[in-house]
């Protein structure tokens, strides 16, 4: 089928009559043609200023540390033929070893599974279908789990068990995950669990202290969420609270009395608390920690003697609360070593005894160092960009502003580190979720940025996680709406302010942000002068059609987010940029992998299209081997060259540069 001009057709697909905006078939009319390879080569080489993008985004020499049980090793993540592969080497020694050969994906997650073996996970060209492998410390590697077309999901990692893991996988229905166990030795499976009943089907399993699969969460009708318990494996699982999920209750893990239940709550309250919930009293849980401002982030507890070890809230910065007096003494001291630092622990032997510690800043990517508990001995161990010294890196304010009806909208700005700070080429850098938010701390594409003259505005927009159930539920059904309005407000504010430029702002963001780009860009045509969607969706009825199979239990919920194909599809057709194409006028600049499950390649396909039968200008960068966000360095480096010579081609920040 082709089409020659913007039109609209209905798809009658799962009994829901869907609009699509009709585009040629890419036997017919390739949407990704020679002529967008020709424009983005144009646009690699205008960026020629700046921290150089090959910098800031190729793969760091050595990230991901992690110590092996027995405290004996340490092992990482560096460089093989421009993929992430696992080193490893003696805690005290410089020597190391390579363990994997991966050549076509990145390792990004992997764990020691006892003293010899470790685990770790990828998927294929970025579609998130997640395989498991294990390799010992000679290197010899095992496929472990791997089937087609099928996502396996690492469960729990069983610390007190040298060769069992839990897994979870949809190798039974593609809608359903179900709990198994893995012998990493003998590579046998047992399944767990049956997750069967379509009309409640299971979305979340976890196990206790022992490794038995004893608590769940189960969505009925689509939006009735049951916290399910059973006193052991040969019991039969029974609730122990309901109710709407949007008044959530996230289990973590088991307390160490192996009985109550550590979780995030946000039940008859407004901002998530960390609380305990008694499975005979579970009506009446027990507030462990919570904060006035802000919701409770995360907590974490020993991953051996499984006390309760760390709680974290973010406010302008992230904050740690310890509840555990062995990681307690250990901050302490570690304040006295690193003064001014801020601190996480990234990885402990099971004793307790070896840490591994990463700094971080919004100036820095952060220094990991190993600490050895009884001797107080810190060790530094790598810097992870330590050429970045060598430029001015800009810090990262916490701003607040009201919105236009007077709610308080809290972000972050980050301006020039040198130059001037006035009436200066913007970019607003929308981030994705939405039901997420930003966080201070270094990101490679702000100071990207900020290097050739760039202000950066991010904003924390109602819909956004973090500051209570009513700040995040105020954005539903209003994407292209409040939420937009949120971010229009903020860039007023900045233009107010003299800081902004008002004929020299860009909005740019992933995913949801995408969506904003494009929102922003279509809805307020007159306010940005050019954007960046990065793997954004621009037809909401395609968008909510496409989803991965797996997110079906969950679809319901995703409808009272965004709105309903029929009975809101008035909304949709009125939020959906791809429908409302010829009101844009600004340059945009597109980036799509084309694995991509969350949002498929449909979603840009529709965009370019329409906008290219107008003439408007738009440049679109398709990758066959990658998904949602560009994850091989190849790509990456390329998007962010062609990005930064976008920017210059369309909002430069100055007359003239020079490189620093």
């Amino acid at each position: 089928m082709k089409s020659s001009a913007v039109s609209f057709v209905l798809f009658v697909l799962a009994g829901i009559t869907i609009p699509v905006l009709l585009v040629g078939c890419k036997s017919d009319q390739q949407v990704a043609s020679i002529s967008d390879a020709a424009r983005i080569e144009q646009l690699v080489a205008l960026d020629d200023y700046g921290i150089p993008v090959d910098l800031l985004f190729r793969n760091p020499q050595q990230s991901a540390f992690r110590i092996s049980p027995d405290g004996r090793h340490i092992s990482y993540l560096r460089p093989y033929k421009n993929r992430l592969n696992i080193y490893i080497r003696p805690f005290n020694q410089p020597d190391t070893v390579r363990l994997t050969t991966s050549i076509d994906r990145d390792i990004s997650y992997y764990f020691w599974k006892n003293n010899s073996t470790l685990v770790y996970t990828k998927d294929s060209g970025g579609d998130e279908n997640y395989m498991i492998f294990s390799v010992d410390t000679l290197g010899k590697e095992v496929e472990l789990a791997r089937f087609s077309n099928v996502r396996v999901n690492v469960l729990d990692e069983l610390n007190a068990s040298p060769d069992e893991i839990l897994i979870s996988m949809n190798k039974n229905n593609p809608a359903l995950f179900e709990p198994y166990r893995l012998n990493i030795r003998t590579g046998k499976l047992d399944l767990l669990a049956s997750n069967n009943n379509i009309k409640s089907p299971v979305t979340n399993w976890m196990a206790d202290n022992n490794g038995k699969i004893r608590v769940a969460v189960s969505v009925e009708e689509g939006t009735i969420t049951h916290l399910l318990y059973r006193a052991s494996e040969k019991d039969t699982f029974h609730t122990i609270l309901s109710g709407n999920w949007k008044d959530m209750v996230a289990p973590l893990f088991f307390d160490k009395d192996n009985r109550h239940i550590i979780a995030l709550s946000n039940l008859q309250r407004d901002k998530t608390a960390l609380v305990r919930i008694d499975p005979e009293n579970p009506d009446q849980p027990e507030v462990i920690f919570e904060h006035e401002r802000v919701d409770v982030w995360w907590a974490e507890r020993t991953p051996i003697r499984q006390n309760l070890a760390a709680v974290y809230y973010v406010t302008d910065k992230k904050y740690s609360v310890y509840l555990d007096s062995i990681w307690a003494a250990v901050a302490t001291d570690l304040e006295r070593l690193l003064p001014g630092e801020e601190l996480y622990f990234n990885a402990m032997d099971d004793a307790e005894e070896h840490f591994i510690i990463r700094t971080y800043s919004d100036v820095s990517p952060g220094d990991f160092y190993s600490y050895t508990r009884s001797t107080g001995k810190l060790d530094f161990l790598v810097n992870m960009n330590p050429e970045l010294k060598a430029y001015d890196l800009a810090p990262m304010e916490a701003i607040s502003y009201t919105a236009r009806d007077g709610t308080p909208i809290q972000g972050y700005l980050t301006l020039p580190a040198t130059g001037p700070v006035k009436n200066l080429p913007v970019v607003v850098m929308v981030h994705g979720g939405p039901l997420s938010r930003d966080l201070w701390g270094y990101k490679p594409d702000i100071q990207m940025l900020a290097s050739r003259g760039y202000g950066v505005l991010q904003i924390n927009y109602r819909g956004s996680w973090g500051y209570g159930k009513g700040f995040a539920q105020a954005g539903f059904k209003q994407w292209g709406q409040l939420m937009q309005d949120d971010i229009s407000d903020g860039v007023d504010w900045l233009v107010n302010k003299g800081i902004a430029n008002p004929k020299k702002i860009a909005i740019y963001g992933a995913s949801y942000g995408g969506y904003a780009a494009l929102a922003g860009l279509t809805f307020t045509p007159d306010l940005y002068a050019c954007g960046i969607s990065y793997v954004g969706p621009s037809n909401l009825f395609t968008l909510l059609e496409n989803l991965p199979a797996y997110w079906e239990p969950e679809k319901e919920m995703m409808y009272e987010m965004i709105g309903h194909p029929v009975e809101d599809s008035a909304l949709l057709h009125a939020i959906s940029p791809a429908f409302h194409a010829n009101q844009i006028k600004a340059p945009l600049f597109i980036a799509q992998g084309a694995n991509d499950v969350r949002v498929t390649e449909i979603e840009s396909e529709q965009m370019v299209q329409a906008l290219r039968n107008r003439g408007v200008d738009v440049v679109y960068m398709l990758k066959e081997n990658e998904g949602h966000g560009f994850r091989l360095e190849e790509n990456r480096l390329e998007f962010y060259k062609a990005f930064c010579g976008f920017l210059e081609d369309n909002i430069p920040a100055a007359s003239s540069r020079k490189k620093p």
